[in-house]
Formats: C-alpha cells, sequence, structure tokens
C-alpha cells in the first residue's frame, strides 16, 4: 500500500500543513485509509471516527496548532471525547455504547494543537494489566509479529502507531501503560511528571496516573509534551514549569552525567535479552561520554521487598472504577458486568481497611522522599530494561479457569520496572533500542529525577541518534 505520509513522524506531517504542501484532509485521508486496511488484523482502534474527522479536517475552525491537520487517536480509558463512545474495555458500558457528556482537559488540548481523531484505541478493562486483550473488544495484536501482544495498557494507541496507521498516538500511564507497549512495540514512551498535565475533569493528578503519548520520534513525544503541559482550574498538582519548550531540548547537549545502570530487577527473574538490551545501552551511553556506574537507589529494594503499599492503591482505584461503572449503568455492578480479574481486584479492596489505606499511602510517601533523596546525592539518571520479558504470547497474561488473577500475576514482571516510578510521580521514557533473536523488540528505561524530562529528552536524542530506530518499521507496516 503506497502511502506517502506513512512514515512520516507528527511533526514532518504538521511542517508539510505548516508550509501549505497538503491540506489536512489529505493527511486525514491517508490515515483513514491505512486505518482500513491494517485495522483488522491490528485490532488497534476500537470505535473509528472517519467522518467526524473528515469533517473537523474540512472545517475553517481546525485550530491553527502545532500538529494542525495530523491524525491522531485518543485511548479509550480517561481522554474523553464529548459525544463519543467511552468504553473503558468493559462489557457493561459497551452494551449500552456509553457516551461521554464532556471532553477531558487533555483532549481539549490536543484539538487546540490542531490534532484530529480518527478514533479511539483498545484497553484492557480500565486498563488494570499489561496486556490489551479486553474481552468486549477482542486482543490488539503485535504489529512486528501478530501472535504476541502489544503490552497494556495502552496496547491499542501502540500497534496504530508501530503498525503505520498513525504517527502519534495518546497513551495512559498507571503503572507502566505508556512505556510497556512503547517497548513491546518498538516505540518511544515517555511517561511525564506526575502533575505536568491535567487529568480533569475525571481523575485527579495527585494519582498514580499521567497521560502522554507513544510514537516513533523523541522530537513528537517532546513537541506533543508541550501542546497538553499546562495546568486548569482546580488541578489538584502542577510540576514546575520548564525552562524552555521540551521540544527545544531535543539535540541539546546533556553534559557529561551520572547514570546508575540497574540490568536486572530485584524482584522477579529478567529474560537475558532485556538485560542485554540495558547493558548495550550503557555502553552505548558512556561512549557518548556519560559516567555508568551499576548500581540502584537503595529504596527500590524495600519496594520490591513488600509491593502491598502500590496493590493497595491499584485495588482501591479498581473498586472505586466499578463503583464508577455502577453510577452510569443506574444498578451495582455484579461478577458478569467485569472480568474475572477485575472482579477479584475490587473484591481484594473491599478487604482493606481505612487504616490499611493510610498506612500504604504513607509508606508511598516514605519511598517517595528516599528515592528523591538518592537523586538529590547527585545521580542523574536510572537506565534499567523497560520489562522483565519480551513481548508475550497472546493469551498468556490473561485469566484462565480457576485461575483469575492469573493477569495480574503474569503482568508482574512488565511492570517490575516501571510501577516505582507511577509512585513516586518522576518522568521516565521507554526507548526502542533492541530486537530480540526473533525480532521483537525490547525497550529500555531511562528515569530522572521529578521535573525534569528535559533531562531524558536530551539523553533520548542522543541515544535515538545512535540507534535510528525509527528507520526500522515493523512487520505490518505500509
Amino acid at each position: 500500500m503506497a502511502d506517502d505520509f506513512a512514515r512520516l513522524d507528527a511533526t514532518a506531517q504538521a511542517e508539510l500543513v505548516r508550509r501549505g504542501e497538503v491540506h489536512p484532509r489529505e493527511l486525514v485521508e491517508a490515515a483513514i485509509r491505512r486505518m482500513e486496511a491494517l485495522n483488522p488484523a491490528l485490532n488497534a482502534i476500537v470505535h473509528p471516527a472517519a467522518d467526524e474527522a473528515l469533517a473537523a479536517a474540512d472545517s475553517p475552525h481546525l485550530p491553527e496548532g502545532p500538529f494542525r491537520g495530523v491524525p491522531f487517536a485518543l485511548k479509550d480509558l480517561w481522554p474523553t471525547e464529548a459525544g463519543r463512545p467511552f468504553h473503558c474495555g468493559n462489557r457493561a458500558l459497551a452494551e449500552i455504547d456509553h457516551r461521554a457528556a464532556v471532553d477531558a482537559n487533555v483532549t481539549a488540548a490536543y484539538r487546540a494543537a490542531g490534532l484530529v481523531f480518527i478514533g479511539r484505541t483498545n484497553t484492557p478493562e480500565l486498563g488494570l494489566v499489561a496486556t490489551t486483550e479486553p474481552e468486549v473488544h477482542g486482543a490488539s495484536r503485535n504489529p512486528w509479529n501478530p501472535d504476541h501482544g502489544t503490552g497494556g495498557s495502552s496496547g491499542g494507541a501502540a500497534a496504530a502507531v508501530a503498525g503505520g496507521i498513525l504517527p502519534a498516538a495518546n497513551a495512559s500511564d498507571g503503572g507502566g501503560s505508556i512505556r510497556i507497549p512503547a517497548s513491546a512495540c518498538g516505540l518511544v514512551g515517555l511517561k511525564p511528571s506526575r502533575g505536568r498535565m491535567s487529568m480533569g475533569p475525571q481523575r485527579d493528578e495527585a494519582g498514580l496516573s499521567v497521560q502522554h503519548v507513544v510514537s516513533h520520534t523523541v522530537r513528537d513525544s517532546a513537541g506533543l509534551l508541550d501542546v497538553v503541559a499546562r495546568p486548569f482550574p482546580g488541578d489538584a498538582l502542577v510540576a514546575p514549569a520548564p525552562a524552555r519548550p521540551f521540544a527545544e531540548e531535543v539535540g541539546s547537549d546533556p553534559g557529561r552525567l551520572r547514570i546508575a545502570l540497574l540490568p536486572r530487577s530485584l524482584a522477579v527473574d529478567t529474560h537475558p535479552e532485556c538485560e542485554k538490551a540495558a547493558r548495550e545501552t550503557a555502553a552505548t551511553l558512556e561512549r557518548l561520554g556519560h559516567a555508568v556506574e551499576e548500581t540502584h537507589p537503595p529504596a527500590l529494594a524495600s519496594l520490591a521487598e513488600d509491593p502491598r503499599q502500590f496493590m493497595a492503591t491499584w485495588v482501591t482505584n479498581c473498586r472505586l472504577s466499578l463503583e464508577w461503572i455502577g453510577s452510569i449503568i443506574g444498578r451495582e455492578v455484579t461478577e458478569d458486568d467485569v472480568e474475572p480479574a477485575t472482579w477479584v481486584m475490587s473484591r481484594m479492596a473491599d478487604e482493606l481497611t481505612g487504616p490499611d489505606l493510610g498506612r500504604a499511602q504513607a509508606a508511598q510517601a516514605a519511598f517517595r522522599r528516599a528515592m528523591g533523596l538518592w537523586w538529590a546525592e547527585g545521580w542523574d539518571l536510572l537506565l534499567s530494561p523497560t520489562a522483565a520479558e519480551p513481548p508475550p504470547r497472546l493469551g498468556d497474561l490473561v485469566a484462565r479457569p480457576g485461575d483469575p488473577l492469573r493477569a495480574l500475576v503474569r503482568s508482574t514482571p512488565f511492570a517490575t520496572f516501571t510501577s516505582p516510578f507511577n509512585v513516586t510521580g518522576q518522568p521516565a521514557v521507554s526507548l526502542p533500542v533492541h530486537r530480540t533473536s526473533d525480532g521483537l523488540p525490547v525497550g529500555v528505561q531511562l528515569v530522572a529525577a521529578y521535573g525534569r524530562e528535559d533531562q531524558l529528552v536530551r539523553v533520548a536524542a542522543q541515544l535515538e541518534s545512535e540507534v535510528r530506530w525509527a528507520e526500522e518499521r515493523a512487520q505490518v507496516h505500509p
């Protein structure tokens, strides 16, 4: 399928519109053709919006933002679109075809940037596990090998971008849900600092989750962060303003940084290919002039030994989400309305007491402070694999008869490196630096101090110039 735009990133597509070389409709029509051709194999976009996208591209009111006319998609989790489906991977909401009443703040920011939404992407139910195989919409497939999964919970977004439908797509991250799919699908996935962008009106900036994108290039990730990195009225937390736009950090010299290497998980076995990716990246960073030492923040061991502080918040959020679903469908949610793992997690929350949750929150605060002190003592970045395993085969991370928690337990190796930084709120990025012997992508993660996305962008761009990952595309790609 010939397509002049398929291998252009969002920045390049926007530049064509800005120079008057193409009309937004041309970009959007091309993306819709790719969606129609490729989505049946990938199951990345579960709520297509071709007619709405064409109308937006033709509208004289399409904003003159920095990404005017660039096709885009929102994850069908919390970035709502007024009047559009909002199912969160849940069958009860899908059965009534629940529609959002308002735009989320991040949606409004994307609209103001001129992005055109061609659909909403697949997600596991409520974004709870590290694979995108919801019962209600079916599995998203990895463009590098369709027998394998895309990671979760932004797996539909990652499949749409890695498969060439879109140059970039919205994603969200409450325990690794940007970084895990980015690693599985060979993409850049930056989790911003807590409070960097508004989570309103339905979510709280002080929680575990943040919004951003998956993309092929560092410059897209930086430029798209610039368009949403602003507070809205009522936001609970606002990250420190950057010294200059993040897009201007691409290509800037980061100086000689002190980087710690954590090549293996402290909690689970680490696959040799994942460790190899981290060690090879450490060697590249040393060649670039950075000082790399194999060590890690001591506080990470405490979280690995006792993950209950994270899980208490995770299952409580699950329980609250079921109460929200009940408010939408007009009755109490039953076991038949959700997947087995979701139901068991919600019951786990019912067993927690108020003091249990308070202790978990206090432990998270202590962990956050201990981690912050380690960075303040002179470390700039922490390097690790993004996940402890390469992308799994489809079906490996889903519940099975008699084993409803298999999805959660099997998600652990994929979140072991990522979830601590949802607790701390620090920025972290997954970079697609490695391929396994059978061609599957494996990413590495870089973590910076709170508020230092600028540092991540500079070093990520350095690695991009060395590895040139965007030049290699997946098996399923135009």
